[in-house]
């Protein structure tokens, strides 16, 4: 039954996805006959652009924040432990905070940039960058302060989707003044904004894997099963057709 229903919201998220880039298209062509005057298509394709991103904060929300994992560690289940298991924790650790201080850099710039002309934000040096990734790296570390700071990064990427949404609308270029700009060489902002979400997505998946319940202080972590990686196809498969939205919408 529960199969049977994430099957049939997958399949609706999909054709969702699939028919919403269309219909926006056609809100753009009317929207573009009175380009110069506030009418009723005009606000509905400027509200249309929050759409797929607050589906993709909803769905992260709801399926990839809050795992759960067979913790079974007792004999005839291989475990990961020593310094295979401390070097997967610190790759991991200083990986993901890396990923999310540069984006909540990246949110930063963006807002400087496009509303507040003239005023630059520097960037990060060494230690300051080491300051935020131990920072980040402790909040990880402890499970309420973890889902806090997925949180943010949700809100962190609808307010960056939105901030493009808003420059593609207005036809405003972006040069490599904008940090987001050196990531990947691709053209696309919104395709860049979503891989580095995936990036964390599959980072935190990761580290909560590694961390749950009481892994990190038994130091040992059992090697994961079949089930387990259930949730990182699915990571891939949403974001593959999120991909694909944006594709169409370009």
């Amino acid at each position: 039954m529960i199969i049977k229903k994430n099957t049939t919201k997958l399949l609706f998220t999909i054709s969702f996805l699939l028919i919403l880039p269309l219909v926006q298209k056609q809100w753009f062509n009317l929207y573009s006959l009175n380009i110069n005057e506030i009418s009723f298509y005009s606000i509905l394709y400027y509200l249309s652009g929050a759409i797929c991103p607050s589906l993709v904060c909803l769905n992260s929300l709801e399926n990839y924040t809050y795992y759960n994992f067979n913790n079974d560690k007792t004999t005839g289940i291989e475990i990961i432990k020593g310094k295979k298991l401390l070097f997967l924790v610190a790759i991991n650790l200083i990986f993901l905070s890396y990923l999310i201080a540069d984006y909540l850099y990246i949110n930063c710039n963006l807002i400087f940039n496009v509303f507040l002309e003239g005023i630059n934000v520097p960037k990060p040096d060494i230690p300051q960058l080491s300051f935020f990734i131990f920072l980040i790296s402790i909040l990880l570390i402890f499970k309420e302060s973890r889902f806090l700071l997925k949180k943010i990064i949700l809100v962190n990427f609808i307010l960056i989707a939105l901030y493009l949404w808003h420059l593609q609308i207005n036809n405003i270029s972006v040069d490599d003044q904008f940090h987001i700009y050196r990531y990947f060489g691709l053209n696309d902002l919104n395709l860049i904004n979503l891989f580095i979400l995936v990036a964390i997505e599959i980072s935190f998946y990761t580290w909560s894997y590694l961390s749950y319940k009481t892994n990190l202080s038994d130091w040992i972590v059992p090697k994961p099963q079949k089930g387990d990686i259930i949730p990182f196809l699915n990571i891939f498969i949403f974001y593959f057709f999120i991909t694909i939205y944006y594709s169409i919408l370009t």
